[in-house]
């Protein structure tokens, strides 16, 4: 009950990383298993040579104890034969089984790491060829957990607990065909404590696994809390809530602290109970071995034996009992991660845009919806004649974006048509639609390489003249100097060390890099301050000379000299016109116009 109350308060964290602790399984196991196993066909002969390292080393585990029977039956006269001679046969059986151990090792690495790497390129190259609807519609962690989490469980499960699970199946019908070969009332004996073993393994696992989510989720909890208060230190200290949160992360501490506990006990007591459960068999064996030894039934080296079989036997059993989760897991991650390859990858089909130096854009009545029945853009209609700049001005929500994610065929249009110089952008492929078009993002992405590669990346053949010309246009030639190596300065963290206006600075450059017939403009200037927005502007000017423009933007001071203002509420077109009509008309873009320059209450 306690639980369940502290799971209902309203605490950071909760729900954000209690969902990754229980464990997972997979809905469709068997087909996950078949395409898991194609990937090992690919591996034929380090498969094969794994299994006879697993099928030779088992085969010597099996047949050391057997050497060490008789070694001690030489020893004490019932047998008669060369003890050097077997002793060295089963020194010789004990070192290569541990050679086997060492060879199936290496072996099982390389080939988990074979296996994962054709998964994780496979799915990288999927990711880059899923639609952008994809990744609008699934979260960012989500994708990125399945490259490395899921990935990393189906190395881990290859690498350690597959060859456990072959050599354990081995080792076990090895070890029992010899017991019952050598004395099957003994072996029967032998199986009760297997069976006790067994028996208090699933009790304390089940508790140890229990006890282990309830920490793992409390640990999540504590580590969201943790986190929440010190990226929102300001916050919490603003409200005054030092004292609630600190509560809240006792509370949770608290919980941890107990469920630590727990686990710790249950897993602490598992070693001393299965030695206990050990030295019974043993005790067991020994009584009953003495007895069928004195009775001529078996020999003395036999019992010896026994007991080496004895634990041989029970310790695969342990093994696979743990690692039945982790495969469980791994089934499960793979799942997640077939998934992802099953997806509808974005279509690359289509004849190439007509080359030229021209690019009028066209909407004809195009309709657009994101979900059924909840359309987005209606009946637009709209001319972008080349080389002219238009602008999309309208409140949050009326679709002025979107109409950029159709030109750019981020998404496709369910009705209607849009053209570029009389070619439906629908037949034209999006790779040669995007080669012709650049565009600037309010939310400038920049990567963690050179700023030499970063302006490169609008076109990977530009020369060094193309970049300097492009930096000098964009105003952006003082900033690099000032770097200190220039062009050559690695940008970490999306470059984090510029300033917000040096960073759509360094978009619009990477725009003048790809020199495009098309260029999109979305909100370029919304995160900046006025004088560098003042440079900004100026920088968009010329890589807007003669280049067919549509820009997006809130603020109407810098969309005042385009040639075409189209004013767009609830995905149609309300008003057109250049800035002094619309201001003329007093319909909509007037009092959106007055409300930010004329105090208007919004």
């Amino acid at each position: 009950m306690a639980d369940k109350k502290l799971e209902e308060r309203n605490i950071p964290g909760l729900n954000r990383h209690a969902r990754f602790v229980e464990a997972e399984h997979a809905e469709h196991a068997k087909d996950t298993i078949k395409r898991i196993l194609k990937y090992f066909s690919h591996e034929k002969p380090m498969v094969t040579a794994m299994l006879m390292a697993v099928l030779f080393g088992t085969l010597c585990s099996v047949v050391g104890p057997g050497m060490q029977s008789r070694c001690i039956d030489i020893i004490a006269g019932s047998r008669h034969d060369s003890l050097s001679r077997n002793l060295v046969l089963m020194l010789a059986a004990y070192m290569m089984y541990s050679g086997s151990q060492l060879l199936q090792g290496l072996l099982s690495a390389r080939l988990s790491q074979r296996i994962v790497r054709r998964l994780r390129v496979e799915l990288f190259g999927k990711i880059t060829d899923l639609p952008v609807r994809y990744l609008d519609e699934h979260s960012h962690g989500d994708v990125m957990s399945r490259m490395t989490n899921d990935i990393e469980n189906i190395s881990t499960t290859i690498s350690q607990s597959l060859p456990s699970l072959f050599s354990g199946v081995l080792t076990i019908a090895g070890t029992a065909a010899v017991m019952v070969w050598y004395c099957w009332q003994l072996a029967l004996l032998s199986c009760t404590t297997v069976i006790l073993t067994l028996a208090v393994t699933r009790f304390l696992s089940g508790k140890v696994r229990k006890f282990s989510r309830r920490r793992q989720m409390y640990l999540g909890q504590l580590n969201g809390t943790v986190e929440e208060m010190v990226s929102g230190y300001r916050t919490v200290v603003a409200y005054n809530h030092q004292e609630i949160t600190t509560e809240s992360f006792c509370r949770i501490s608290d919980e941890l602290t107990r469920a630590g506990i727990r686990t710790d006990i249950f897993s602490g007591v598992m070693g001393p109970v299965m030695n206990c459960i050990g030295n019974i068999g043993f005790v067991v064996i020994a009584a009953f071995g003495g007895y069928f030894s004195l009775n001529g039934m078996i020999s003395v080296g036999v019992i010896s034996a026994f007991i080496v079989y004895a634990k041989q036997f029970s310790r695969p059993l342990n093994e696979i009992a743990q690692i039945y989760g982790q495969l469980q897991t791994a089934i499960a991650g793979a799942e997640r991660v077939f998934v992802v390859l099953d997806e509808g990858e974005e279509e690359k089909g289509g004849g190439s845009l007509a080359e030229g130096t021209d690019a009028a854009v066209v909407f004809r009545n195009v309709d657009f919806s994101y979900s059924p029945n909840h359309p987005v853009i209606r009946d637009f209609t709209l001319t972008v004649p080349s080389g002219r700049k238009v602008a999309l001005v309208g409140a949050t929500g009326s679709g002025k974006t979107t109409v950029v994610n159709l030109l750019m065929r981020f998404y496709d249009i369910d009705g209607g048509e849009i053209r570029i110089n009389n070619q439906d952008i629908r037949k034209v492929s999006r790779e040669s639609l995007r080669k012709n078009i650049a565009i600037v993002l309010q939310d400038t992405v920049l990567f963690s390489d050179t700023i030499r590669n970063n302006l490169k990346y609008g076109s990977e053949s530009a020369s060094q003249e193309d970049l300097e010309r492009a930096a000098k246009m964009s105003r952006l030639t003082g900033v690099i100097k000032g770097l200190p190596q220039g062009y050559d300065t690695v940008l970490t963290g999306s470059g984090e060390k510029l300033s917000q206006g040096q960073r759509q600075l360094l978009a619009i450059a990477r725009a003048f890099v790809a020199d495009p017939r098309i260029l999109i403009l979305d909100e370029a200037t919304s995160s900046v301050d006025t004088r560098t927005e003042k440079e900004i502007q100026d920088a968009m000017r010329k890589i807007m000379e003669n280049r067919t423009s549509i820009v997006i933007a809130h603020r109407l001071s810098t969309i005042r000299d385009s040639d075409l203002i189209v004013v767009m509420d609830q995905g149609r077109i309300v008003e057109r016109g250049n800035h002094e009509e619309l201001l003329a008309a007093k319909g909509r873009y007037y009092e959106l116009y007055m409300t930010q320059y004329a105090g208007f209450a919004t």
